[in-house]
């Protein structure tokens, strides 16, 4: 009974926590969000500030699950060392509770803490971002203005009938069926771009694209302006999906299905498995977090706590993390397998942690 009634208090500290550093750090990326936002939109678009407060909301979920992982070993460090400055951890120890039975419900909270990223942050992270891209097309549209911090346009090609066509967009909308700001090369037999349509919006059709407000330019001829106008193509969802589409933008319940889909087609989709495998070694990754955050907290407070140890173990979860998103980058390229980029640094780290903690409280 005393070892349950501690182990919720140790379960409920780390929480408590862990909900309060979530909520400062998503206030601080939502107002950098959005002064950022409201610079590049301009006092131009009609009801600037309403526009960037709403597209900086819809972005800052997705942002957030890049700092997950920071504030699990930073709300497992905080949670030991105040557990040891109030000598509760002494008593714990006193009352013959060992090291892993109290690390045990942190444990717990962490891998909580995962599933709630992977089941609600996750979702609406991913439909938040699409709806966010949308409303910043349509508001630099409407203010006449574009950001200098685009990325970098994704390209695909497409080979029918009427030749090879380039396609590019500034924004990929509906996973791949929607394209916003499109721009078209159209390529003759000689192998020169004989046309470039620009368009507003394209949308990606059974057999065809269909393209609205488009502005045709060819050489030696004045631009032209087509309200609506269609181009063939032979291309499947899956297939634009897989080569414009950032993993992200997926959510993790359809990832398995785009997976699929993609495979049927001849498509490796090793990105999206990469970045599927990843989001499921989340909560082990938070608890992994949790262990390096032990090796340096679990000093008596009379001892002290040292900075120095305390920050070499807030650098040692950065190096995790960095070695992770390489390795991930490794498995999206296909060089290494998705389950291995994903789970390997995870297993590595885990082990390291155990193995330290075993050395140090059963010698």
């Amino acid at each position: 009974m005393i070892g349950l009634t501690l182990g919720r208090y140790f379960f409920t500290r780390y929480i408590l926590l862990t909900f309060w550093f979530f909520v400062g750090v998503a206030a601080i990326i939502f107002i950098v969000g959005f002064t950022e936002i409201s610079g590049q939109l301009g006092s131009g678009a009609e009801d600037a500030a309403g526009a960037a407060l709403l597209i900086a909301a819809l972005q800052t979920p997705m942002i957030m699950q890049q700092a997950v992982p920071f504030i699990g070993l930073v709300s497992g460090i905080v949670t030991l060392v105040a557990l040891n400055r109030k000598y509760e951890l002494v008593v714990a120890r006193a009352a013959g509770i060992s090291a892993w039975q109290f690390l045990t419900p942190i444990c717990f909270g962490a891998f909580a803490y995962g599933l709630f990223t992977l089941f609600v942050v996750n979702p609406i992270a991913s439909t938040g971002f699409e709806r966010a891209q949308s409303l910043e097309t349509e508001a630099r549209a409407a203010s006449k203005r574009s950001s200098a911090a685009q990325p970098v346009m994704p390209w695909i090609k497409q080979r029918t009938e009427e030749g090879e066509t380039i396609i590019g967009a500034t924004t990929i909308l509906q996973q791949g069926l929607e394209l916003a700001d499109a721009t078209f090369l159209r390529i003759d037999e000689s192998g020169e771009i004989f046309e470039r349509i620009d368009a507003a919006r394209a949308y990606l059709r059974e057999g065809h694209w269909e393209i609205a407000d488009a502005r045709k330019i060819r050489d030696g001829a004045p631009p032209e302006t087509v309200a609506r106008m269609e181009i063939a193509t032979n291309l499947m969802p899956e297939y634009v999906l897989e080569r414009l589409v950032r993993p992200e933008m997926i959510p993790i319940y359809e990832l398995p299905r785009k997976i699929a889909a993609a495979r049927s087609f001849g498509l490796r989709a090793d990105a999206f498995a990469t970045h599927f495998h990843s989001l499921i070694a989340l909560p082990a990754l938070l608890v992994t977090m949790v262990l390096i955050a032990a090796t340096v907290s679990m000093r008596f407070a009379r001892m002290g706590q040292s900075a120095t140890i305390i920050l070499g173990g807030v650098l040692a979860g950065f190096l995790l993390y960095v070695v992770s998103v390489l390795v991930k980058a490794l498995g999206s390229a296909g060089i290494v397998p998705p389950v291995v980029a994903s789970w390997f640094p995870v297993l590595v780290a885990g082990f390291f942690g155990v193995t330290f903690l075993l050395y140090k409280e059963d010698g």
